[in-house]
């Protein structure tokens, strides 16, 4: 059968499970493929590092030009992370020759034009389906499979770390740094997670996804966030009180005016298919105007789906599907954004409100005057009776459907009310 030449860069975590998905399972690869693909060399920095694959002599190589100098070698699995030297090695190799496949969602968030430009001067194509949500297949649904629909809306779950936090405080009852330090013990969480859980990560991703399924051309330090980081044990209680679950939601919705694009804590009703996604899962709602709605659900992370993703990427490049895409999509090129940026502060929802206030007489009628100088009209009111009198109390307030902008505003004025004792919560509801 014929040979394709392919290396790995970057024998981490998943570089190992593309190997071993490689040499164990080539006869499954070389059906799919028509043709064998063939591990000619992996490199790494550390030699003498210990790896869960077992690579064949001559394979491992702690240099990198083994693999650029090399015209045999026709696909490369890139997969180092952060943007530098990743950037460097990603256009060396295609300067090279080399189609590539990365799992990198930072770097093509950051340097996705000058990446994508410089493969298409060169004739070369990246494939990237593992960048976001590990094994699931999102980017071949919205890139090709959904291109006969406009996408309406598409609303995900998109970090797995914060999911399983969120899982836990929920179903645990326990408090945020309790369930971090859980879910560092057990792998779902680096040392430092702030990346997953203040919403940069599922913002890398969203705005990848944005770019893919409605041609909008927008860096992803330009996309509101805020992430689980300050979450409070009791607004997960008050949440499920109400029929409720907290997740961390990443939106992309065409309204009139445009794209909006956010990424934040949310209150999705139990019962409903992103409610119900637990543990370290990943979720997307795609909705689009011919389909209607579809939900894609899997691992989004983790050695083995994201490998099957890096994998899958190589096996399209070597039939030679991938190359057809990529010259037709033109992914990040530099036309024009398809769609403009809608303004945030104009997005319409429905918002949770929690201030603690004290309780004492008129307090309600002052909040309730300045929501209504707002035009934020009350959906209902939730309030426990204190244990003591003279306490203060946490007062929970559902609003109707108003903007994003008029909630931030009520709630800057009414934490300058004297009754008001710390900065009101506030978190989207998605019914």
């Amino acid at each position: 059968m014929e040979k394709t030449k392919v290396a790995i860069i970057g024998l981490g975590t998943v570089g190992s499970g593309v190997a071993r998905l490689l040499l164990d399972f080539g006869d499954r690869t070389a059906r799919h493929a028509g043709r064998t693909l063939w591990l000619e060399k992996a490199v790494v920095r550390d030699l003498e590092k210990t790896r869960d694959c077992d690579l064949p002599a001559g394979v491992l190589t702690g240099n990198i030009d083994e693999v650029i100098d090399d015209p045999e070698i026709r696909v490369v699995a890139q997969l180092i992370g952060g943007l530098e030297p990743a950037r460097t090695v990603m256009l060396r190799l295609l300067e090279s020759g080399k189609d590539v496949v990365t799992a990198n969602k930072a770097l093509l968030a950051e340097h996705g034009p000058e990446i994508f430009d410089r493969a298409r001067d060169l004739g070369r194509c990246v494939a990237f389906e593992a960048s976001v949500a590990g094994g699931i297949p999102i980017i071949a649904n919205i890139g090709q499979c959904l291109s006969a629909n406009q996408l309406l809306s598409l609303q995900g779950i998109l970090n797995g770390t914060s999911n399983f936090i969120l899982s836990k405080m929920h179903e645990e009852g326990a408090a945020y740094q309790a369930v971090v330090a859980e879910a560092q013990r057990l792998g779902y969480a680096e040392a430092d997670p702030a990346m997953d859980v203040d919403g940069t990560d599922a913002a890398q991703k969203l705005a990848i996804l944005a770019h893919l399924g409605f041609g909008a051309r927008v860096n992803w330090d330009e996309i509101p966030r805020s992430g689980i980081d300050s979450l409070d044990i009791i607004d997960v209680r008050f949440a499920e009180e109400m029929g409720y679950r907290i997740k961390l939601l990443a939106v992309a919705q065409l309204v009139d005016e445009g794209i909006e694009l956010h990424v934040s804590p949310t209150l999705v009703r139990t019962g409903g298919p992103l409610a119900e996604v637990g543990g370290p899962y990943n979720a997307i709602r795609v909705v689009g105007d011919a389909v209607g709605e579809l939900l894609f659900y899997g691992p989004g992370a983790g050695q083995m789906p994201t490998a099957s993703a890096v994998v899958a990427d190589m096996i399209d490049i070597a039939v030679g599907r991938c190359p057809i895409t990529f010259r037709t999509l033109e992914l990040w090129s530099n036309r024009a954004s398809r769609v403009a940026r809608a303004d945030y502060h104009s997005a319409r929802g429905r918002f949770y409100l929690r201030l603690t206030v004290d309780d004492s007489p008129g307090v309600l009628a002052q909040i309730t005057q300045v929501l209504g100088e707002q035009s934020v009209s009350i959906a209902s009111v939730l309030q426990h009776e204190p244990n003591e009198a003279g306490d203060s109390i946490s007062l929970v307030i559902m609003t109707h459907k108003t903007t994003e902008g008029a909630a931030s505003e009520a709630c800057d004025k009414m934490s300058k009310l004297a009754c008001v004792q710390a900065t009101p919560v506030r978190m989207w509801v998605r019914d």
